[in-house]
């Protein structure tokens, strides 16, 4: 009998049904892209960076593994001190310059001695580094951009040669000759970054300790443990803005859910004062709006989880670069948030049904 009656009240107007739906969708897809396309993100640019196959990152001292992005205040110099450390294979320096325009990383890497601590880029088209104002793309960026080798791309005021096209996955989306960047940037002799490549992985802490002693106060991590690093409880503000925008859209929903359920019980008035001349008691016409409204919810959830693949499968159509992360584990949660919103926002309206009369509910024009 309840699933017949909330049936019936969900397709007695069906373009209000449809409104809450769709605002309860908006809600989902709001929460599950938003943590989508920050978690996507920090994820892929982790995987690029441990794809370089380093063992240990050197920085500046006090260094943040996302700040130092900006940043070149090492001497270069310090690359041939690592290079004499027992146990260490290869050490490349980079230097990292942020491309405001394409909202990318371009690192600046010496050909050799990258090639010697990352095995080498894939090349797909064209060839390596040779000219100084010779440039690599990788293959999403080459698709996003249409690049072809052979072309001209102007980043920093200046105009690159584009030398070849490799696979991606090796840090950067973007690499050029560290000595041209170092000019261009007004960095000359400094690098971001050290990577160093152990001759055994299991040599990886008596490297790092030996670096620490000549090096003292200066950043050292172990690449393996850079993907646990970037997430939104690292990266200062980013969790703040994430709760922000989950709070706005529970608000979205909570609203909707309270306005349709508040019309709901203002045009059902004479209906809820039959079913309580029929014997229905106050707790029967709570169950049955909190069950209309769940079953509410649950035609949002799904439409918002549909919206979030369209949306995310539009943007990965728009910009192939970007990178939306959709787990079941986040499904879930918006799922939950998205209950316990619809729940709150019907539970006053609900509250008001119970507490109507009986013969004045039936006398309601």
């Amino acid at each position: 009998m309840m699933g017949e009656l909330i049936l019936r009240n969900l397709l007695h107007r069906p373009m209000r049904t449809l409104i809450g739906a769709m605002g309860i969708a908006v809600e989902v897809a709001l929460v599950i892209l938003i943590v989508g396309l920050t978690n996507g993100l920090l994820t892929e640019t982790a995987k690029r960076i441990e794809g370089i196959g380093a063992d240990i990152m050197v920085q500046p001292p006090s260094a943040s593994f996302l700040f130092a992005f900006g940043s070149a205040p090492m001497p270069i110099k310090i690359g041939d001190k690592l290079a004499e450390l027992k146990y260490v294979k290869s050490v490349a320096p980079v230097l990292f310059q942020f491309n405001t325009s394409g909202v990318e990383v371009v690192y600046g890497i010496d050909s050799e001695s990258f090639r010697a601590v990352s095995g080498g880029f894939v090349f797909l088209q064209g060839n390596d580094l040779e000219g100084p104002d010779d440039i690599l793309v990788d293959d999403i960026a080459a698709k996003t951009k249409k690049i072809q080798p052979g072309q001209t791309y102007r980043i920093f005021d200046h105009d690159w040669h584009v030398a070849g096209i490799v696979e991606h996955g090796k840090g950067s989306r973007l690499f050029v000759p560290l000595a041209t960047l170092q000019e261009l940037v007004g960095a000359r002799d400094k690098a971001t970054i050290f990577f160093v490549k152990c001759t055994r992985p299991e040599h990886m802490d008596d490297v790092m300790e030996n670096i620490r002693h000549i090096l003292p106060g200066y950043t050292v991590r172990p690449l393996k443990d850079y993907l646990s690093l970037m997430t939104s409880t690292n990266i200062p503000g980013l969790e703040a803005f994430i709760n922000s925008m989950i709070l706005l859209a529970i608000s979205i929903g909570l609203l909707v859910i309270f306005l349709t359920m508040y019309t709901t019980v203002i045009e059902r008035t004479r209906d809820i004062g039959v079913l309580k001349s029929l014997g229905a008691n106050h707790w029967f016409v709570i169950r049955a709006l909190l069950a209309e409204s769940a079953a509410l919810c649950l035609l949002g959830v799904g439409a918002g989880v549909g919206l979030s693949y369209l949306v995310r499968a539009g943007f990965l159509w728009k910009f192939p670069t970007l990178t939306i992360l959709i787990t079941p584990e986040w499904i879930l949660r918006a799922t939950g948030i998205a209950l316990a919103g619809a729940m709150l926002g019907a539970s006053y309206p609900a509250w008001m049904a119970s507490r109507k009369d009986a013969v004045e509910a039936l006398s309601y024009d």
